[in-house]
């Protein structure tokens, strides 16, 4: 077997619209297409030894042990392996269900796909799947306990932390969108103008000044001081002369912590000797270079957590320690706690595996014990000295016993320290009673403070201290989104983007686009290229300045990883050919059809989906949306048209020479189609297709139509406001015209478009990407000779595989087969070709470039308007001597 590639899927997919999260991995069988498991002799029996728990696989049995039906019925090695895959990932803590394999044409070769938890765990899950299944079939050894731990460590280096992961989860619940924007615990909520940021449990509303002061240990000790806040007696040092000094004045036992560490790092508690204070110093120095010394003060560690200025929970925190039986040693201790099922690796369970490291060692050391030492029946020993649960402490939830006196006490603090997310480390016997009654003492102020022993406490009542956070970011009447109008289709696509966004633009948004030349943002070009994919898309929804999005959506980057967004407000699809056929296993147009079917269907309910009527393939997927649908047609009397409408539905027509909207019967005429410059007249008939979908998008949005027509008539097919999309260029003997049409259907289009023109020669320079099937790119030849007298051929920029002369064969072929008698030029690329094409042009001809990389073209065409602008310059201002 080989993997032939895998990748992830991270949005609205070919495979799924609900299922974000899948791997694809294409696998070739290889000789095992030929030997389905019931042919492997002992495969069953091997697998049900090393992986018992898939006797849980249903399968498309529908019971438990359906999987195992199914592998000795004979099913072939991509399913056994959707399915290992999947049960990795259980073992290893990811629970996830969701599978399937399909044969993508090619003989032995499949598309394994399977959902995951954490994208890197579920690509390495895939790879060792195989390698299992491989195993399973040699009767070979397999490390199951190494690879599921590798999960594991994998899912623990990349997944977001339990605080973040709850604020995240709970964003979800709200259908509030995220973006992770690095490898550790910085993530967006919402879009574009309505984004926040959180980093663990900071938000963006949290002030930065509030921040520095409760990572200062000793200026948020000396702020509560001021505020008659109790706090332990101390100060910072810097030397061991500080450290005798500060001993000298409040005696053992110590506490000696980083001034500006966290989690318990550096810290050492309960020091009652010179010998382990001088040790303590050295530790906190080895994170701070100043240092905090206090008293010790005696009783039980809480954590109160103060959201938005309001108590919200409170936890009693117990450091990682065992119980003494009087038999059994410190070590049999630790691994019979440890064999608790709630305890797990990482922060995957409520409880996290006790390990024994360097500071338990102290402990032990200190104590003039081993591991291998027995202690006392009923007698507890602390292995650590700070309640980390990460480092295997426990947590109990007291939140409902909290004294009013320090639930105001613990809220004025937050106010004090300015933190409007706060955990407030008090060290009490008893919260119930007031601090000032007990001798209760602020130990610390925390900004980011850890949400797990909240959200899953060892004892007591969880705590959903999430919602809070989402509260305050977002309150009632506060959206996390901004608009999105997604559009695919084959052709069309970047004018129609283009062209909504000039409208939304007019409105006064400030709109972010993508289209195939590049990232726009507020009319900007940020990003060069083509940037039609999900990565293009993120960048807008990234971007804090804009409010509104229109993205097109090509058929690649939807392949690649999906959508870029759950869900957005309005869906077009321009029109489906059979265009990119024969790549990544989209081997028909109906296959086509449905890659592009995923914008639709993933318009929210109350969003509109506007699909071509004059489609039969766009119009049909009307039928699997939950969305409303509004249509558009060439044809004011098609059939398709009149029904949608008579039931109150929403179209675009052309009618009586005007773009018409139809509204539940009723026409409203926004414009003559000859006064659109887009439309050059009425000639350019193609751009109607491309007006009719726009206009639907802004009418739904609630655009008047004055605004509209203002907004059409200031949009031109120019270089600048439409590149490489019908860009006209004039020339003193000549013009040159510049479009992006790269495939039958645009061929076409444009040929009608050029025949209505009154140019006396018409001569195009034309080329074709690589990665276009054989019969449509002799076609492409084909359609060029029925319009142009004479045509320069060249292979561009896009071999994808093949060679410049088999590329340029398969045009000729297609031209000769038009049998029309066109005179043919081959070029060796798209700059020679112009220059003969220009330098010979006739008085009044058209030169037609088909551009395969449109912003480059654009650049030659302008610099030669320059050069003859120049050369009449320079000798219109020579003098004539012979005045």
């Amino acid at each position: 077997m080989k993997i032939l590639e895998i990748r992830a899927m991270r949005g609205p997919n070919y495979w799924s619209i609900r299922r974000h999260k899948l791997v694809v991995m294409r696998l070739d069988l290889e000789e095992l297409e030929d030997r389905p498991t019931n042919q492997i002799e002992g495969f069953l029996d091997r697998m049900k030894a090393t992986m018992p728990s898939l006797y849980e696989h249903r399968c498309s049995e529908g019971c438990e042990g359906g999987f195992y039906h199914r592998v000795e019925e004979g099913t072939w090695m991509g399913h056994v392996i959707e399915h290992l895959a999947l049960e990795l990932q259980t073992l290893a803590g990811m629970d996830t269900g969701f599978g399937r394999t399909r044969t993508t044409g090619e003989h032995g070769v499949y598309n394994v796909v399977f959902s995951y938890i954490e994208e890197e765990s579920g690509i390495y899950a895939g790879k060792a799947a195989v390698k299992l299944a491989q195993a399973l079939i040699d009767g070979t050894e397999f490390d199951m306990d190494a690879t599921v731990q590798k999960l594991r460590e994998i899912r623990e280096k990349v997944r977001l932390g339990p605080s973040t992961g709850g604020l995240v989860d709970e964003a979800a619940k709200r259908h509030i969108p995220f973006i992770r924007l690095n490898k550790q615990s910085l993530v967006q909520l919402g879009y574009g103008i309505n984004q926040k940021r959180i980093r663990a449990t900071i938000a963006s509303t949290t002030g930065s000044i509030a921040v520095e002061i409760a990572c200062d240990k000793e200026e948020t000790k000396n702020l509560l001081d001021q505020m008659n806040i109790p706090t332990p007696k101390g100060r910072s040092i810097y030397d061991e002369e500080d450290l005798q000094d500060v001993i000298d004045d409040i005696g053992y036992p110590l506490v000696i912590k980083p001034l500006d560490g966290n989690h318990g790092r550096g810290s050492t508690i309960n020091i009652n000797d010179w010998e382990t204070a001088v040790k303590g110093l050295h530790r906190a120095k080895e994170i701070s270079k100043w240092v905090i010394c206090e008293r010790f003060v005696q009783g039980d560690d809480y954590r109160l957590l103060v959201i938005n200025y309001q108590f919200v929970a409170a936890a009693k925190r117990t450091p990682a320690a065992v119980v003494g039986n009087g038999t059994s040693t410190i070590q049999e201790l630790i691994d019979e706690v440890n064999k608790d099922p709630r305890r797990g690796y990482g922060h995957e369970k409520v409880l996290t595996t006790i390990k024994v490291d360097n500071e338990t060692l102290r402990i032990l050391e200190k104590r003039e014990l081993t591991l291998e030492s027995v202690i006392p029946a009923g007698e507890m020993l602390l292995l650590k000295r700070t309640a980390n649960l990460s480092t295997g402490g426990t947590s109990t939830d007291v939140t409902d016993m909290v004294h009013p006196y320090n639930i105001f006490t613990a809220e004025r603090i937050a106010r004090v320290i300015g933190l409007d997310i706060c955990g407030i480390d008090i060290m009490s016997t008893d919260l119930s009673v007031p601090m000032v009654d007990n001798n209760a003492c602020v130990l610390e102020v925390n900004a980011a403070p850890g949400f797990r022993m909240h959200l899953a406490p060892s004892e007591g009542l969880p705590r959903n201290v999430s919602e809070p956070v989402i509260d305050m970011l977002y309150p009632p009447g506060k959206s996390a989104h901004i608009p999105i109008i997604a559009v695919t289709g084959t052709n069309g696509k970047t004018t129609t983007t283009r062209l909504i966004a000039h409208i939304m633009k007019q409105q006064g948004h400030k709109v972010g686009f993508t289209t195939s030349d590049g990232i726009y943002i507020q009319n900007r070009m940020l990003e060069k290229g083509d940037c039609t994919g999900p990565k293009s898309a993120e960048f807008v929804l990234m971007d804090p300045t804009v409010d509104f999005a229109v993205f097109e959506c090509a058929r690649g980057g939807i392949l690649r990883s999906g959508l870029a967004f759950a869900h957005c407000d309005i869906g077009i699809v321009t029109n489906v050919t059979a265009d990119h056929l024969g790549l990544k296993d989209i081997n028909d147009i109906s296959d086509m059809a449905k890659v592009k079917a995923i914008v639709p269907e993933s318009v929210y309910p109350h969003g509109y989906a506007i699909l071509n009527a004059d489609d039969d393939l766009v119009y049909n997927m009307k039928d699997a949306l939950t969305c409303k649908v509004a249509l558009f047609s060439m044809n004011e009397h098609s059939e398709r048209i009149q029904e949608h409408c008579k039931d109150g539905g929403l179209a675009g027509v052309v009618e009586n020479g005007f773009i018409t909207i139809i509204k539940s019967g009723w026409k409203i005429r926004v414009d003559k189609v000859v006064n659109i410059p887009l439309t050059y007249a009425g000639k350019a008939a193609f751009m109607i297709q491309n007006i009719l979908p726009a206009v639907l998008a802004a009418f739904t949005r609630g655009v008047k139509i004055e605004d509209m027509r203002m907004a059409l008539g200031s949009f031109s097919p120019s270089a600048t406001q439409a590149p490489g999309r019908l860009n006209l260029f004039e020339f003193k003997k000549y013009q040159v015209m510049v479009d992006f049409a790269h495939n039958p259907a645009g061929l076409k289009a444009v040929g009608k478009f050029v025949e209505k023109l009154d140019n006396t020669h018409k001569v195009a320079i034309l080329c074709a990407a690589g990665d276009r099937r054989d019969e449509d790119i002799i076609e492409i030849g084909h359609l060029a000779a029925q319009t142009f007298d004479v045509i320069y051929l060249h292979s561009g920029d896009h071999l994808r595989g093949r060679t410049k002369d088999s590329l340029i064969a398969l045009l000729k072929q297609g031209i000769d087969q038009a049998n029309l008698s066109r005179t043919v030029h081959i070029a060796n690329n798209e700059k020679e070709a112009f220059a003969t094409a220009t330098r010979r042009a006739r008085k009044g001809a058209l030169v037609f470039i088909f551009s395969d990389y449109v912003m480059p073209t654009i650049d030659m065409v302008r610099t030669h308007v320059e050069e003859e602008a120049n050369f009449e310059l320079t000798h219109d201002d020579i003098p004539n001597l012979n005045e």
